[in-house]
């Protein structure tokens, strides 16, 4: 199932886009495989320029693709494509992702927080390396990656950073079934709160992204019981188009607002660009029989 563009542009699902990414530059961290994959393949689709730095430079045993194999589908898609294997936990790996992106396309327009790790143990279960981890890549990468790509933000006339995170909710339940995972990815929206308010006067937009449903990755299939969670699950590119949208201005402020600072999720940047029906994003299950993401 695929719900985006094609390389022609020729509307292929309920997603009708109102703008294009063709020409702009894209750093993203992840994106090897899974939603960070849909996102660039979207992107590669309107004929951006797309720097992914991941982890996985060799294939791994669990994980479906590479940097290298990810990078391939893009400029198949009609993209260009920038391969970098890099840690986002590493600051020298960081620092020369950025400038590998600039020196190969001449500057960056988007920054795309999309590396993640999880582990939703509870307190007493969850292992101190993994919690460090999470605060790791999730925390520190997105707060990192944004930090040096400031100045070539700054020198973009269109400007966005898109962090793949939830929305601040405060309600305890949220921190009571998770509290690791729930600290590491409310870090990732501070970021996104703290960089919007920071950076108004640069011009530089900054938003949070987040399904409302489960989405089909490796990551929900390599936890225990996810082979039979993501049956009632969609696929990722409904954030692929959530993102595009965003990323292009998807009417989403028609009726006012700041396009800076939001916590938006998949559906309602989707309905703001036209999409009444969302079940063609579906792998099979009713729309009431879908999972609920967390921390909504």
């Amino acid at each position: 199932m695929t719900s985006s563009n094609d390389a022609s542009g020729t509307a292929a699902g309920p997603y009708q886009a109102a703008g294009s990414l063709q020409g702009r530059t894209i750093l993203m961290s992840g994106g090897s495989r899974g939603i960070g994959l849909a996102i660039a393949l979207r992107a590669a689709r309107d004929g951006a320029n797309i720097a992914l730095m991941a982890k996985t430079g060799q294939p791994h045993a669990k994980l479906e693709g590479t940097v290298f194999s990810a990078a391939e589908q893009l400029v198949a898609a009609g993209g260009q494509a920038l391969p970098i294997v890099g840690d986002v936990r590493n600051d020298d790996d960081v620092a020369g992702a950025v400038a590998a992106a600039v020196e190969r396309f001449g500057g960056i327009d988007i920054v795309i927080n999309n590396a993640s790790a999880i582990d939703l143990s509870k307190t007493d279960a969850v292992d101190m390396k993994r919690y460090d981890l999470m605060q790791d890549i999730n925390v520190r990468g997105t707060f990192l990656l944004s930090k040096l790509a400031l100045p070539a933000l700054r020198r973009s006339a269109s400007a966005h950073i898109l962090t793949l995170s939830p929305p601040l909710n405060l309600d305890p339940k949220w921190a009571g079934m998770h509290l690791a995972y729930t600290m590491a990815k409310y870090g990732m929206s501070l970021t996104t709160l703290g960089l919007a308010e920071e950076l108004k006067e640069a011009g530089i937009n900054v938003n949070s992204l987040w399904p409302c449903t489960l989405i089909d990755t490796a990551a929900i299939r390599n936890m225990p019981g996810g082979e039979n969670m993501v049956k009632a699950a969609r696929g990722p590119e409904i954030m692929a188009d959530a993102a595009h949208a965003v990323l292009t201005g998807g009417n989403l402020h028609g009726g006012g607002g700041s396009p800076s600072g939001n916590f938006y999720t998949d559906e309602q940047v989707l309905a703001a660009a036209g999409v009444a029906d969302f079940s063609p994003y579906s792998l099979g299950a009713p729309e009431d029989r879908l999972v609920p993401d967390i921390f909504l």
